[in-house]
């Protein structure tokens, strides 16, 4: 929001390795060949078969992926985390059982836990011989993950700690051996703990009846006097917080990286249901509102794509230069990607809910039939707003955890607004058009970034830190903030393209850049109008309205154009195509 990104520093999917594109086609093959025959058992469920297949995956090596090499994993990194994630999402209920394990089961012993604990844990859970839970959620602490009640009671010789309180809505509950728990130890901040199935006064309730991912377990726990050995503390006492979130950051970017492979899946149905489906005596696809539709998702997952492994490569980099350091360090330094993680975690999650939406209704009465694949898509897509932090949380992290570090001197985000307040006070210059590949939409993305900054800074004067307080507000300062990322994700992306490959090879692309742009201006323009009339009136909020108006002048591309070239390829590749 601060400073302008370059096309060569950011990373792409055109930049996978040989290796990488060999662990996805291995992934794929492991749930079209393996997974998919069992899709009815899984969901009947059968967690008895999910183990298994937790296994396989273990045996594949897949488990260990991210997992540090001094702790006995591949470390390979978050860009092919996110790869395996995207090629197993699909599978829709496994793969969220599977990543769940590997990401928030995982993670947190081989970020912060004592040697004797990865010893006693990881290889296990790398191989799939046992399977792993995150347990943070209670039935009065849910968003409010600081208000949970469990507590955690010392023994007077200090050998083990006594818990007492319940979780619920916990993945995996129903198969899992090892518990990730978070208590409070004498009502101070809460602690993380490492409980097994067979901790006495440790039980597992019922199977939670859910509307989608029925072949996900999800259950409640219970702990009444629960006895856990002081060495099953992990991390050090009341810095729980520091594990819980710094591990929801790794969840809700994945998360981000499986909504592309749901949003994938989607369009290759659609895409062939569309070809085949005649009315009128002609295919479905050849119908002008159909081929909106099937532009529009393609688009989607193209921007959403963008910005997932854009966010990949940062994290990669992060991690890379600490090598040798520590999970724990790794951990931390990631969670300087906070902000990006959330926002892919939001957009994700939406674009996959409009993708969704969209295939079910080129489907029509067979979409929403019970049992085809596009009515399974459709309900287990619904979770992901809800998933690792609520959509509506992850809104107000976003531009309140910048703005604090604008405040601290991390970045230059106060002096940023006072530039772009000054630059708008000067005239108008009329400018030519660039001859730079994407400039347009370059030039939307640097405005966008200027409406955030002066309408930020609008609030914050009337607010100051109360601001948290004014959640409409934070919403759409969130909203633009995401608007921004994405959008320059797929700027950048398609720039890279037009330099490498050349403008023929980057034109699907630009016109999905260029079409997703004109919805990013849309949108800005009418939430931050929202937001000045709720902080201004009268002859001053005319001049700030006036001013944005200004900022957003920008010609429309020929959306028509645009969808009809766009649909044109998708129904030509039968899925999507980039």
């Amino acid at each position: 929001m601060v400073e302008e990104a370059a096309w060569e520093h950011a990373a792409a999917p055109e930049d996978f390795t040989d290796e990488q594109r060999r662990i996805a086609d291995m992934v794929r093959s492991f749930r079209e060949d393996v997974v998919a025959p069992a899709y009815d058992r899984l969901e009947a469920p059968d967690y008895g078969l999910a183990r298994r297949l937790l296994r396989q995956m273990g045996e594949l090596g897949l488990l260990a992926a991210e997992l540090p090499e001094e702790d006995g994993g591949l470390g390979l990194g978050q860009t092919t985390a996110a790869l395996i994630a995207e090629t197993l999402a699909p599978s829709t209920s496994f793969a969220l059982s599977a990543l769940a394990h590997t990401g928030i089961g995982m993670l947190p012993v081989a970020f912060f836990g004592t040697p004797a604990q990865k010893a006693a844990y990881l290889p296990q859970l790398a191989s799939g011989e046992r399977a792993a839970a995150y347990c943070l959620t209670e039935p009065e602490a849910g968003s409010d993950a600081q208000g949970l009640k469990t507590s955690a009671a010392r023994s007077v010789d200090g050998s083990h700690y006594v818990l007492n309180g319940s979780k619920q809505y916990i993945t995996n509950a129903g198969f899992a051996d090892q518990f990730v728990v978070y208590a409070k130890i004498d009502g101070q901040p809460f602690s993380a703990f490492l409980l097994d199935r067979s901790t006495p006064g440790f039980s597992v309730g019922p199977e939670e009846r859910m509307m989608g991912i029925r072949g996900m377990s999800t259950c409640s726990l219970k702990m009444e006097n629960a006895i856990v050995p002081a060495d099953r503390l992990l991390g050090d006492a009341h810095h729980g917080s520091r594990i819980a979130f710094n591990i929801l950051n790794f969840g809700r970017f994945k998360l981000g990286a499986a909504c592309v492979g749901m949003m994938k899946e989607a369009v290759r149905l659609s895409a062939a249901y569309a070809a085949s489906r005649r009315q009128f005596g002609k295919p479905i696809a050849s119908f002008p509102l159909i081929g909106a539709k099937l532009a529009e998702m393609n688009t989607l997952v193209y921007v959403t794509e963008s910005m997932v492994y854009r966010t990949a490569g940062y994290l990669d980099g992060a991690t890379s230069r600490l090598r040798g350091a520590g999970g724990r360090a790794a951990a931390e330094r990631l969670g300087e990607f906070a902000i990006e993680c959330s926002i892919n975690k939001v957009f994700a999650s939406e674009a996959l809910d409009a993708v969704a939406d969209h295939a079910v209704q080129i489907h029509g009465g067979s979409g929403y039939a019970h049992g085809s694949p596009i009515e399974r898509l459709y309900r287990d897509s619904r979770v992901n707003r809800i998933f690792e932090g609520t959509n509506e949380i992850n809104r107000l992290r976003i531009p309140t955890t910048l703005l604090k570090r604008g405040i601290k001197g991390e970045i230059p985000l106060l002096a940023r607004a006072e530039e772009a307040q000054e630059e708008i006070l000067k005239p108008l210059q009329i400018s030519r058009p660039s001859p730079e590949p994407l400039a347009r939409e370059a030039a939307i993305v640097s405005a966008l970034k200027k409406v955030f900054l002066l309408s930020g800074g609008l609030a914050l004067q009337k607010y100051g830190l109360r601001l948290e307080r004014e959640q409409e507000l934070v919403a759409v300062l969130a909203d633009v903030m995401i608007d921004v990322y994405a959008l320059e994700s797929a700027v950048l992306r398609t720039r890279k393209t037009w330099e490498r490959r050349g403008p023929e090879a980057a034109a699907l692309a630009a016109r999905m850049t260029a079409l997703f742009a004109d919805k990013a201006v849309e949108r800005s323009a009418r939430r931050t109008r929202t937001l000045l009339a709720a902080v201004d009136k009268g002859e001053s909020l005319r001049v700030q309205l006036a001013v944005l108006k200004k900022l957003l002048r920008f010609e429309p591309a020929d959306a028509v154009g645009l969808r009809r070239a766009i649909a044109g390829e998708v129904v030509a590749a039968g899925g999507y195509v980039k």
